[in-house]
């Protein structure tokens, strides 16, 4: 089109009169064809207009095709829009759009503003008409839904949507016409940051589904229409965008939260011009509602009992009110809770329910809107957890937690994930429940914020004490995880454990074998706390035996060699490693045997010991690991023909000691060979051979 335009000014000079004089407008066309009779100049199209006829001559009949369709459509856009601006008749308007959209459907022409303008022009007849009935709107909708089978709505005309989806979201267009639009967007790469428009129409269309007569059932049959039939989603960027809708609708809550708290204007009052305080609403009020007293029970007593004080019927303060009511009901946080001095900054109120007891039995109410928006999506959240193939993904998308903390908000948000966070503490996979850690030091993970005296703890450490299970569980059973442990939640820990809880026994067991902590007031006390339940007491004992037969292993004396036959299984080691004294073991060969690794809880019990064959063996990554952290001693180490890959390879660069390293015929890559030679200083013998970095 736009070579086109460029022919009709004239700037053409290979025509055989030369230059025009003159621009000529689209508008003046009166008559466009291809010359077809005999003799007539090849590849031309006829223009005629009011003063006369301009031929153009094309160099193949491809190009003249082009220059007819381009010119032709460029002249039915300029009719369109002349009469779309200036509607009469409605009934003519909508045979016009019809007209408009079987045009731009039926042009031969491949290019995206063939469709787009259409749209374009729909899309600013509305903006204009504001007035329209809803049985108009859904004509229209109706009439245009053939363009937006393999076309994103504009802007305005999302806009548009979203109003119709507040206003009627029981219209059948709804289901009918926006369903395949909305599964387009949510396939397809969108990036909501430059459309957010689109992002807010699915939000809405979702919220329409919500108010059908079925409620999350149709939300939920729509889920499950994204994710297809099969136990594998086809579509990549399905999961990414419905986590991105979610997350943006649960975040305008707390944006409305927030400002009908603070009586701020929001993103879009201020898009509207709405800034002066006396444009807004009045703010909305936080609604705590306080439990009723337990009735006293009927006395005996002659005398009356004394009077008791009596809670103050349910009311409705603002949040600057709660402080004050904390003093009032809480003397003894007067220091922690004060009302905001002037010039200082107002306390949150979660700081204010967690310290305050008066406080932690009020349930909080949200608005209407805002509790239906957040119970809406975070369903959503917790349907998309339930699919096996989607839940690494979403767990890797909410591991940086993505709600403000700041806010009490912070506080409903982690309370209805926690389904989600169960069901990424109950999968076995390692890439799912190490989501639960935080994504880097210094920043709260899921594992803290639900751990006793977290923020959205609600059930005493039980999800806590699951997420330790599975972690431990997995390749996590490593002294650095129990440091963390032992530095952050030992207390927590000790809680657990003295309501009989197994994982925070082991735990605790684990600490003092590992000689984890080192004060002795510290390391009684989880002593007596062992000792205090059924089962801490009986594996507190076990661990003692083992303790015993431990010093008995590393006392000096025994073979400073050892060399297990081939074929010898984990029960083999471990059989022959209690039968005496190996503290002066330095060498140990295990190569062609049955080993695994869970014989490196053996031979981590082995301090003297400098030389380790494991060549031929199904010695693996977690094993690798366990080794990295208590061998520090190791010099040479054979994993030739072993199961280990980068992921354990690459725990080895904490043992400096190592000088001889044989990785020959391992999954071994060029990156991770160079890391550990930049790691080990002292390592000079290297085996890489039949691997990538050979």
């Amino acid at each position: 089109v736009q070579y086109v335009t460029l022919v009709l000014r004239g700037v053409n000079a290979q025509t055989p009169t030369g230059y025009m004089e003159a621009p000529l407008s689209y508008s003046t066309i009166e008559d466009l064809q291809l010359l077809s009779w005999d003799n007539a100049p090849k590849y031309c199209v006829q223009l005629s207009f009011p003063g006369g006829t301009i031929l153009l001559q094309a160099a193949n009949s491809y190009l003249r095709d082009q220059w007819f369709h381009s010119i032709q459509w460029k002249k039915k856009i300029y009719k369109y829009r002349k009469v779309l601006n200036n509607p009469s008749r409605w009934d003519v308007v909508l045979k016009e759009i019809r007209a408009l959209v079987d045009m731009a459907l039926t042009s031969p022409l491949q290019d995206e503003s063939i469709h787009q303008a259409p749209l374009h022009i729909i899309s600013t007849l509305l903006a204009e008409n504001t007035n329209l009935s809803a049985q108009d709107h859904e004509n229209i909708i109706v009439a245009i839904a053939p363009l937006l089978e393999n076309n994103h709505p504009p802007p305005d005309l999302c806009e548009f949507f979203c109003k119709h989806c507040r206003e009627r979201p029981r219209s059948m267009v709804v289901i009918e016409v926006f369903t395949p639009v909305v599964q387009r967007i949510l396939k397809h790469n969108m990036d909501f940051g430059k459309c957010p428009r689109l992002r807010l129409f699915t939000q809405e269309y979702i919220l329409a589904l919500n108010e059908l007569n079925a409620g999350m059932e149709v939300v939920k049959k729509f889920i499950h229409s994204m994710h297809g039939p099969t136990g594998q989603c086809p579509h990549p960027r399905v999961l990414p965008n419905l986590v991105a809708v979610c997350l943006a609708a649960i975040y305008s809550c707390y944006e409305e939260f927030i400002n009908s708290r603070d009586n701020s204007p929001s993103l879009k009052e201020i898009r509207n011009g709405c800034q002066q305080q006396s444009e807004r609403k009045p703010p909305m009020p936080l609604r705590l509602l306080r439990p009723e007293p337990p009735t006293p029970p009927p006395t005996t007593t002659l005398s009356p009992p004394p009077a008791l004080p009596l809670s103050p019927p349910p009311s409705i303060v603002n949040s600057s009110e709660i402080l004050v009511e904390l003093e009032r009901n809480n003397n003894t946080t007067n220091t922690l809770c004060k009302a905001p001095a002037e010039g200082d900054s107002e306390p949150n109120l979660i700081d204010c329910l967690l310290v305050s007891p008066a406080l932690n039995a009020l349930s909080i109410q949200l608005p209407a809107h805002a509790d239906r928006v957040l119970g809406c999506f975070a369903l959503i959240l917790k349907m998309l957890s339930d699919y096996d193939d989607w839940r690494p993904a979403l767990a890797s998308l909410l591991q940086p937690i993505p709600f403000p903390k700041e806010s009490l908000f912070f506080y409903f948000c982690n309370r209805e994930l926690k389904y989600v966070i169960q069901r990424f503490a109950e999968d076995p996979r390692q890439e799912v429940h190490s989501c639960l850690l935080s994504v880097r030091s210094g920043k709260d993970g899921w594992f803290q914020l639900y751990s006793p005296g977290g923020v959205a703890c609600d059930d005493d450490g039980e999800l806590f004490a699951s997420m330790v299970h599975i972690l431990m569980g997995s390749c996590y059973k490593t002294k650095k995880f129990l440091l963390s442990l032992a530095e952050n939640k030992l207390g927590p820990c000790m809680l657990l454990a003295l309501r009989g809880n197994q994982t925070m026994v082991e735990i605790l067991c684990l600490m003092l074998e590992y000689n984890i902590i080192e004060n002795k007031d510290t390391q009684l006390q989880i002593i007596s706390t062992l000792e205090s339940t059924q089962v801490g007491l009986r594996m507190y004992e076990q661990l003692c035996d083992r303790q015993r037969e431990l010093k008995e292993l590393q006392r000096k004396g025994g073979p400073t060699r050892l060399t297990l036959p081939s074929k010898s299984t984990d029960a083999d080691l471990a059989r022959l490693l209690s039968s005496g004294s190996f503290g002066n073991l330095e060498n140990l060969s295990l190569a062609f045997t049955n080993v695994t690794s869970a014989c490196a809880e053996q031979l981590i019990k082995l301090p003297s010991l400098k030389q380790l064959n494991l060549w031929s063996t199904q010695f693996g990554d977690a094993g690798l690991r366990l080794l990295s952290e208590h061998l520090a001693c190791l010099q040479v180490l054979n994993l030739c023909e072993t199961p280990v890959t980068d992921a354990g390879l690459l725990s080895l660069s904490s043992i400096k000691s190592l000088c001889s390293l044989n990785m020959n015929s391992t999954k071994l890559t060029a990156d991770t060979y160079e890391d550990l030679k930049a790691k080990l200083p002292n390592l000079k013998e290297v085996d890489v051979r039949y691997t990538e970095a050979w």
